[in-house]
């Protein structure tokens, strides 16, 4: 496999701590050992030049992991060039998931939605086609399916939902927003599912839950954005 930008996983992992010469002593997360002590990882990866007691502190939240332990978390992921703590999810570096290719299209039609009566809608499409899974989903060379597409999702066209659009176009572009997996609600496994970021896909009523009026939606759906490590901050970049 090639990793991002010829970075090795050891590479990424160093980009984002600093290596700590006295840890305290407590738990690692991650194997649950002792930081003071090898990690649980010892035996089973042996990368050259990281000894099984080397700790790591990361650099924005300073939560502490043995360098191990950290390189398997990273070697169990997208290997994206990211790692996102296991404590407090800050995430270092882009983080990207593991969508199909499809389409991403909006426009604006002339009606509200319940709750935004002074707005125009917002209709955005999510078109994914059945295909072969790849190496990063959960069965390499294996036929997945993609029930129910295109999806339609709903917006109101004010400022907060203009901007939740451009931070759906970034996690779109990310591939953050559908993955491959099991359906909730019909148990089909190898099938394209929603992947933590809430849409409404229901026009003009709220009779599943996913429609309007919801007065926290916007601000909730920010959250989940803000959770896979796409911001505001992100739109200025």
């Amino acid at each position: 496999m090639s990793f991002p930008s010829g970075k090795t996983p050891e590479d990424v992992v160093r980009r984002y701590i600093q290596k700590v010469k006295n840890p305290p002593d407590e738990d690692c997360t991650i194997c649950m050992e002792r930081l003071v002590t090898s990690s649980g990882y010892e035996g089973v990866l042996s990368p050259r030049g990281i000894k099984p007691e080397l700790v790591g502190k990361l650099g924005k939240c300073g939560h502490m992991y043995h360098l191990l332990c950290l390189l398997a978390m990273y070697n169990n992921g997208n290997k994206d060039g990211s790692l996102q703590c296991p404590t407090c999810k800050a995430i270092y570096g882009e983080k990207t998931g593991t969508q199909p290719p499809g389409k991403m299209e909006f426009h604006l039609i002339p009606h509200s939605l319940p709750g935004y009566t002074d707005s125009k809608t917002i209709r955005i499409v999510y078109d994914i086609p059945t295909g072969i899974q790849g190496p990063e989903h959960p069965n390499p060379g294996k036929k997945f399916t993609a029930r129910g597409f295109p999806r339609h999702c709903y917006l109101p066209d004010n400022e907060k939902g203009r901007k939740v659009l451009k931070l759906l176009i970034v996690a779109w572009d990310r591939r953050l927003i559908f993955t491959i997996g099991t359906s909730n609600t019909t148990g089909e496994s190898d099938t394209v599912v929603w992947n933590e970021i809430h849409h409404k896909t229901e026009f003009g009523s709220n009779l599943t839950g996913h429609g309007y009026p919801d007065p926290n939606y916007l601000d909730n759906v920010l959250a989940e954005l803000l959770a896979q490590g796409v911001s505001e901050a992100t739109l200025k970049d």
